[in-house]
């Protein structure tokens, strides 16, 4: 069952992450299940679902909550969603970077989970440009793969500067991504200089070694330990942090799949793994952007 399981989530990565072709992804899945029932109740399962209920309530009075547009650099506008305590002022900025889907509800609640943890929270929405984040998570996929990937590193290096103009912050931004958006507080470590304070990687594959020395910020960096796809360019990586004298810190969580820390995907979700690791990347923030 782990190898039928395994192989079926390999599949899907493959989808995901690679062909995007859902009738391929379909066939395959077909092949290993023995129908299109079955095949589609195993995608299903593997998939984030957009009914998954959210952690945090969306209307919690303790927080100010705002989805609106941000300036980036000079006519250039995102729409973030923003989340922080009510009343209070003087704390550490989190910018949480989505999957290759968007903001979605999801991610929107991950920016909630932040801010009733003591931070300023946004979430950028990377597709503003092409309309935003569609509902149909297929054509977002084929959106973000379309997307100018150095475009929307300035943007992301824009965002910081926007948090760090916002009123109510302490001039110290974080940022924390997942697959997609890890790859990119890769990127934006590279790009940002001191501007950014600390950057948090959820199994975002990583950029050209070389680039490590370009690193200013401390990096903490989560990957699963059954993502191979990810491992191939996240060992070299760290390798070339720590010997370009770096502070990463990176933790293994093995047993687990890619996108472990996903609630709202039911076969990948490890409650252990996310736990954990939750858990060190809040020590971690109120290490570096707190006061």
């Amino acid at each position: 069952m782990t190898q039928f399981r395994d192989r079926a989530i390999q599949l899907y990565d493959a989808f995901t992450h690679e062909h995007r072709d859902r009738r391929a992804l379909l066939r395959d899945m077909v092949a290993l299940t023995g129908s299109v029932a079955a095949a589609e109740l195993l995608i299903a399962g593997i998939a984030a679902s957009p009914a998954a209920a959210a952690i945090t309530d969306a209307t919690d009075p303790t927080l100010d909550i705002v989805t609106e547009p941000y300036g980036v650099g000079p006519g250039k506008k995102l729409t973030g969603y923003f989340a922080s305590p009510k009343g209070k002022t003087g704390l550490g900025s989190v910018i949480v970077f989505h999957e290759n889907r968007g903001l979605t509800p999801h991610i929107q609640d991950v920016a909630r989970r932040f801010a009733l943890a003591g931070f300023r929270a946004v979430a950028p929405d990377f597709l503003s440009d092409q309309g935003g984040t569609p509902s149909d998570e297929d054509k977002a996929r084929d959106m973000i793969a379309k997307a100018d990937l150095a475009a929307i590193t300035s943007e992301a290096v824009g965002t910081i500067g926007a948090m760090r103009a916002r009123p109510g912050g302490n001039g110290k931004v974080a940022v924390v991504g997942f697959c997609w958006g890890g790859a990119l507080v890769n990127r934006v470590a590279v790009a940002a200089g001191d501007a950014l304070a600390a950057g948090v990687a959820y199994y975002g594959p990583a950029p050209d070694p070389a680039e490590a020395v370009k690193v200013s910020a401390p990096l903490l960096l989560h990957y699963a330990g059954k993502d191979a796809r990810v491992a191939a360019t996240g060992v070299p990586w760290v390798a070339a942090l720590k010997a370009a004298a770096k502070d990463v810190t990176e933790y293994t969580y093995e047993g687990v799949d890619h996108a472990f820390n996903n609630d709202t995907a039911a076969d990948r979700y490890n409650a252990a793994a996310a736990t954990l690791a939750w858990e060190r990347t809040l020590e971690f923030l109120h290490t570096h952007i707190d006061g």
